[in-house]
């Protein structure tokens, strides 16, 4: 999710060295130790601490974020949400985001909901940027964001922004807004410096065309997981066609529909 010393090298084929020399990352949200085990022996690039069953940025309890950052140990880029924060005061975001920064992560994520006070929403983030907790604002591909929104971010020095979905009903990312919409996106957001990703119940059929659009990572969790539950735990065979799809290696939709 970062660069410089966080900059990953990916296992790519031949080809898909030659589309760019932009490398992008496969993030796996985790749950616990174990599940952060299998995502490493997965080939997994960046660990995303994350709570399924709470919603789409659920948090987990600060001492899991800190068992798992632990377990991890700096081997590979680590993020964790502060949760479905819709509207929250001040104080309440900013705990939040200062508690899972505490804990060890390299990254807070924090969405911006439908209804939220963008004025207090920036002024924490704001605060927090500046005194040194790197933040990764979340955006949702379903509700829409306003056109002027990333630069205003980059001004109050978020690290990166990305593209999810709110509603995890199993309709993607590619499903609310286009390739082209997505790389105008990137392309905004990349002219300011941030760290890019794209999430939102992606598939190994997404993955071709998202790759060509040159994102800092796309981030995954049903399809890493049994029967592509994300709220079941991870899959090692699942975990596996991600990253050949990742890798660039074609992933035909029998293979999709088998899990």
């Amino acid at each position: 999710m970062a660069h410089g010393s966080h900059r990953h090298s990916l296992r790519r084929t031949a080809a898909a060295r030659a589309m760019s020399s932009r490398v992008t990352g496969m993030l796996a949200s985790v749950t616990s130790v174990a599940e952060a085990k299998l995502a490493l022996d997965g080939g997994v690039d960046i660990i995303d601490l994350k709570d399924p069953l709470r919603g789409a940025m659920g948090a987990l309890p600060t001492k899991v974020v800190r068992d798992i950052t632990t377990w991890v140990a700096g081997r590979k880029p680590a993020s964790a949400t502060v949760g479905d924060l819709v509207n929250p005061s001040r104080d309440t975001l900013l705990r939040a985001v200062e508690g899972v920064a505490d804990a060890g992560v390299d990254y807070v994520k924090v969405g911006l909901f439908p209804g939220q006070d963008v004025a207090t929403y920036l002024a924490v983030i704001s605060g927090c940027a500046q005194r040194g907790v790197r933040i990764v604002v979340v955006l949702f591909a379903d509700v829409g964001w306003p056109s002027e929104l990333v630069a205003r971010l980059a001004a109050h020095g978020v690290a990166g922004v990305m593209i999810d979905t709110a509603d995890k009903n199993g309709r993607s990312l590619l499903q609310h807004v286009t390739e082209r919409e997505l790389a105008f996106f990137l392309r905004e957001t990349e002219s300011r410096g941030l760290v890019t990703g794209l999430a939102g119940s992606l598939t190994p059929i997404d993955v071709p065309r998202l790759l060509p659009l040159k994102p800092d990572y796309l981030g995954f969790r049903g399809a890493l997981c049994n029967g592509r539950n994300r709220r079941l735990g991870l899959d090692a065979r699942a975990i596996a066609r991600i990253r050949l799809a990742m890798d660039g290696v074609c992933v035909t939709q029998a293979v999709v529909a088998g899990g």
